[in-house]
């Protein structure tokens, strides 16, 4: 009986041990070839065969979201009319293992009858491939962890992990930040949060007003109805406080004189407060960092325009 975790640790074990070596292997070509990306004029031509195909296509999709423009090239389309897809400012990434594969090594008198920096990630320093590469990035495997020594394993792993390493070498030297990552982003979580403002998700109706003299019977009934956690204490109609539910649980305490207070005797003066342009990152922020669940929304002038929670932003 085969024992299927242990499979599984190997493969792992083989994996990570590959992945490991790559610093062994780098040298001031992967400086080079850093630097060549970050001040290309044009695009970042990524073509791979098969498995390594598929890798080339991870790669290509990290530089383009990560501030690189890319795109991947089939070779034996290449080698049928989308050659005419390069432009003589275009670097071109060439990925396979053996540095030997056919529909590779034919389009590379094109690439280099237009001049194009040619970048080589390979396993075998002495290959065609390689061997006409202005930059070889070295991802050298000592064992595939297929246990036939055949499916590409450990060896597109590496290829990955070398593509990783050029995407985040370009982020720093770019200085590349969320606000950047959101652009290309906009559909995901942290684009929605960097994006979009709290003008645009804030409550705005059936909001929880009170004045400082409102009695602890109608403050009760406001926050109840309005299902915020607390009441806005309004002043001239400016924001002069809030007044929780917590608050009014901890004056419940002195029972005696509860229903004597008023609003004014419960009241923060200061509340955390929020402008409409903020962003929902920034607002998120703001309720973690003080362990809130609402933000009251104002201008300017301290008018109240409406509240912002927690699950307006998730």
């Amino acid at each position: 009986m085969i024992d299927i975790l242990a499979v599984a640790r190997r493969v792992f074990a083989v994996e990570s041990r590959s992945v490991a070596d790559l610093s062994n292997f780098l040298t001031e070509e992967f400086e080079k070839a850093v630097l060549a990306i970050l001040h290309c004029k044009g695009r970042i031509v990524v073509c791979g065969m098969g498995k390594s195909g598929l890798i080339g296509k991870k790669i290509v999709a990290t530089l383009a979201s990560t501030g690189t423009p890319s795109f991947f090239m089939h070779p034996a389309e290449a080698f049928h009319g989308d050659l005419g897809m390069i432009t003589p400012e275009d670097i071109f990434i060439g990925i396979s293992n053996s540095g030997e594969t056919e529909e590779l090594i034919r389009i590379l008198p094109a690439i280099q009858r237009s001049k194009n920096i040619f970048i080589a990630i390979s396993g075998k320093k002495d290959s065609t491939l390689v061997k006409n590469a202005d930059f070889f990035l070295n991802t050298f495997v000592e064992e595939e962890a297929c246990p036939l020594q055949l499916a590409p394993t450990s060896s597109t792993t590496a290829a990955l992990a070398m593509g990783d390493a050029l995407a985040v070498a370009l982020m720093e030297l770019r200085d590349f930040k969320e606000e950047n990552f959101a652009l290309f982003h906009p559909g995901g979580s942290l684009g929605k949060k960097l994006l979009t403002k709290v003008q645009d998700v804030m409550r705005t109706e059936h909001l929880p007003f009170v004045s400082p003299e409102t009695s602890m019977k109608e403050l009760i009934f406001k926050v109840t109805e309005a299902r915020l956690g607390l009441a806005i204490v309004l002043k001239d109609n400016k924001l002069a406080g809030v007044v929780t539910d917590g608050d009014i649980r901890r004056a419940w305490n002195d029972y005696d004189t509860f229903l004597q207070k008023t609003v004014a005797d419960l009241m923060c003066g200061t509340p955390k407060t929020i402008s409409p342009n903020t962003s929902l990152a920034d607002a998120e922020q703001i309720l973690i960092n003080f362990r809130i669940s609402t933000l009251v929304v104002v201008d300017h002038e301290q008018k109240v325009l409406g509240t912002v929670q927690v699950y307006n932003i998730k």
